[in-house]
């Protein structure tokens, strides 16, 4: 199955694209894991888009669309969208590409979060500046405050991490994706899930969705053999 997975930031969306990609084996396609990697990288690509999210502002369609579409041109099917399309040009990218390609979607998957909630668990987040780990002043917080559990070096706050930030994420990220809903739910695969909380509670409104969309394409594939 392909699905399509939004969420504000804080949602929980990745952790539960992993648990999809543990359960039914699909490819998992992340627009912010392929932005970052540019950056990581030190890309000439990945500094201009650092200069945007430092600043909690978007970075361009066209960019976007180039990094997205080609990942999913060596994928094809049975893939998990995680943070795309996020505005009316790149639903329009997407859509092109899909018609072009014979590729069509099975689900929408929105998990939802109030503004409040998404600042609390964003901004709470720390990461390890050497090697990456990650925490949470409340709901993971390492041993010893502000050292890594694993290498014991600083924990940092990102920059986009910072509550205001959060909250301007947040906006945008509301504003830009009415129209997309809208759209998804007219072609009657968007579904909106209440990402309140525990991982597990949120996991079992997924799953049983999931589950019945999965069946369903495994016995169509049965009947076209």
């Amino acid at each position: 199955m392909n699905v399509l997975i939004f969420g504000p930031p804080g949602s929980g969306k990745t952790t539960h694209s992993k648990r999809m990609l543990e359960k039914y084996g699909l490819f998992y396609i992340s627009s912010g894991d392929i932005i970052r990697n540019e950056i990581a990288n030190q890309t000439e690509l990945g500094k201009e888009m650092n200069k945007f999210l430092s600043k909690g502002d978007l970075i361009p369609d066209s960019v976007v669309n180039v990094l997205v579409l080609g990942k999913l041109r060596r994928v094809r099917n049975d893939f998990i969208m995680d943070g795309y399309p996020r505005s009316a040009e790149q639903v329009l990218a997407l859509e092109n590409y899909l018609y072009d390609h014979g590729i069509k979607l099975d689900l929408a998957l929105d998990i939802f979060i109030p503004k409040n909630v998404s600042i609390e668990r964003i901004s709470g987040r720390r990461i390890c500046s050497k090697c990456g780990a990650v925490y949470h002043v409340k709901y993971n917080p390492p041993k010893t405050p502000g050292r890594c559990d694993i290498c014991g070096a600083e924990l940092i706050q990102r920059e986009d991490d910072k509550p205001q930030i959060v909250a301007k994420r947040y906006d945008i990220y509301s504003k830009n994706m009415s129209p997309i809903i809208k759209f998804y739910r007219k072609q009657g695969i968007y579904v909106k899930i209440k990402g309140d909380g525990g991982v597990d509670d949120v996991w079992e409104r997924i799953r049983p969705l999931t589950d019945f969309i999965h069946n369903r394409e495994e016995k169509r594939k049965e009947h076209e053999l």
